[in-house]
Parts: C-alpha cells; structure tokens; sequence
C-alpha cells in the first residue's frame, strides 16, 4: 500500500511539473516572441515590411537601418558613454542616498521619522508641475547643458525610499542594538551590517534606478540643448527617427519613395541598439530582483 501511494504521489508530482513546465515554456515564448520580432525587422528592408508586415525572419535581409544610425559612430559612442556615465554614477549615488534614508526612517529612535515619512509620501500625491521645475533647474540651480540637469532628478524616488525602509525594517533591531553594545556606531552599523544584509532591496532599487538613468530622455531635451556635442543615448536616439520621420513626411516635395526611408526598421534598430546592453545586463541581478521585488508582500 506504501509503495502504491508513493507511485501516485511520484505520478501525479511528475504530471503537475510537466504542466507547470510547459505553461512556464509558453509563457517564456510569448515574452521572446517580441524581442524576436524587434530583431528580425530591424534587419529587413523598408520596401519588405511595407508589402509584407512584421516578420519572425527577415524576408530582405537588410542592414540599412543600423547603417543610417551609425552613420556617424562617435557621436553613437559618445552618447553611450554619456549615458553609461550618467546611470553609474546616478545610481551609485541614488542607491546610497536612498539605503540611507529608508534606514533612518525606520529607526525607533528617529524623533521626526513620521513627520519626514509624510512629507516624502505627500510629493507622490503632489507635484509643482513643470514650468517651477524648470526654472528650478535653469533659473536658480543654473544647470542649463549640464548633465547635473539630467543626474540629479533621478537620484531620490519616494517609491524607492519607501521599499527600502519596508526592507531594513525586516531585519531584527536586536542585530543593531548588538552592534551598539560592542562600540559600534551608526555609520559603521549602516556600512558593515545594514548594506550586507540588505542585498536584494540594494539589487532591485539598485535596477529600478539604472533603469531610469538609461531610459531617460525627457529632461535631457529640456535642458540639454543641441549645442552640446554630446547628449544622452535616448535623445540621439530619438533625433534620429523624428528626423526620419520628418524626411519621409517631406518626401512627396521631395520627389524620394517613401519606401526609401526606412523609417519602420530605424524605429526596430533604435529600440535593439538602447535595449540590448539592459537585457544583457538583466540575468546578472535576476535571482535578487525576484526576491526584493517582494519585500513586504508577506510578514513573519
């Protein structure tokens, strides 16, 4: 009879994972299926996708839409360093800034921790709109064409801050108060056990953040202006199709075939050439972006 139960448990443990494997198969595809297709048009010409669509496999294998976006390779590596530069940096400083703060918050034994938890909770509901940013920015800080302009506002995220104080508050107030005990002080504590300790909240804000840098392009057109030789990876990126589209809006004065702009495939070669360091960066922090990414969800 033991042997029996054993052989349906063994069974039916064998069919739940052949099912759990092949919906996890599906959907893994399903995600693939984009990146694929992003791909693979990228590499088509403009006359195929016109006539045929979006394909899983280039039906004219072309290049000419990466040859128009690195028509000029320094300004696509200057912009990659400007970019690479700014999101180290950024989130570098930001995951610092905010690992201190979330810490600071949640101890007992912060007299105004409630009063600066709502403030930064208040500025999640409220905003002073763009025209006072701006002349913050331009007018007062004097960051017009500096890359300040484009640092700093990404540094702080109330979202982030509040992650972070959900996670530090986790770990046992007992750990710190040992610390203390053996001459430890609050610097040293926050260095040597609170940052060791809190690797998967470091990891996910840490990838929130650096996502943000690289992906930003909104304050880079408001304050860097086109003087500058170098500006960041999404701007250049950007310029880049709108002039494209402005090219092929113009071309029945013109007299070019539309077909003669790739205007489809530039879009599918921006988008492979601003996502693929990120993607290749992703599996690295993977295993604590899924364990910090559910901080707070469950409490024991």
């Amino acid at each position: 009879m033991e042997q029996t139960s054993r052989r349906n448990i063994d069974t039916t443990t064998i069919m739940v994972r052949i099912i759990g494997y092949g919906f996890i198969g599906l959907f893994a595809l399903c995600c693939l299926f984009p990146f694929i297709l992003i791909v693979s048009s990228s590499f088509s010409s403009e006359k195929a996708i016109m006539e045929s669509g979006f394909a899983l496999w280039p039906k004219e294998f072309s290049t000419f839409a990466y040859e128009i976006v690195f028509k000029n390779p320094r300004l696509v590596i200057g912009s990659y360093f400007v970019t690479l530069a700014i999101t180290i940096v950024g989130t570098a400083v930001g995951l610092f800034i905010i690992a201190m703060t979330g810490y600071a918050l949640q101890r007992q034994d912060f007299l105004y921790r409630n009063k600066i938890s709502f403030y930064i909770y208040f500025t999640t509901l409220f905003s002073g709109g763009l025209v006072p940013f701006y002349l913050l920015m331009t007018k007062y800080l004097h960051l017009q064409d500096n890359y300040l302009a484009v640092l700093l506002p990404g540094l702080l995220s109330p979202f982030l801050i509040i992650m972070m104080k959900a996670f530090t508050k986790s770990i046992p107030h007992e750990i710190t108060e040992s610390a203390k005990m053996d001459g430890a002080g609050d610097f040293t504590i926050f260095l040597k056990i609170i940052l060791p300790m809190s690797t998967p909240a470091l990891a996910t804000i840490g990838l929130f953040i650096a996502l943000g840098y690289w992906n930003e392009w909104y304050n880079s057109m408001l304050f860097l202006s086109p003087n500058m030789e170098y500006r960041p990876l999404q701007l250049f990126l950007y310029n880049v199709v709108t002039s494209a589209d402005f090219i092929r809006n113009s071309a029945a004065a013109s007299n070019v075939p539309a077909q003669d702009i790739p205007l489809e495939t530039m879009k599918m070669a921006t988008a492979v050439v601003a996502t693929g360091p990120v993607i290749l960066f992703y599996p690295f922090v993977q295993k604590y972006f899924i364990s910090g990414i559910t901080i707070g969800a469950v409490k024991g």
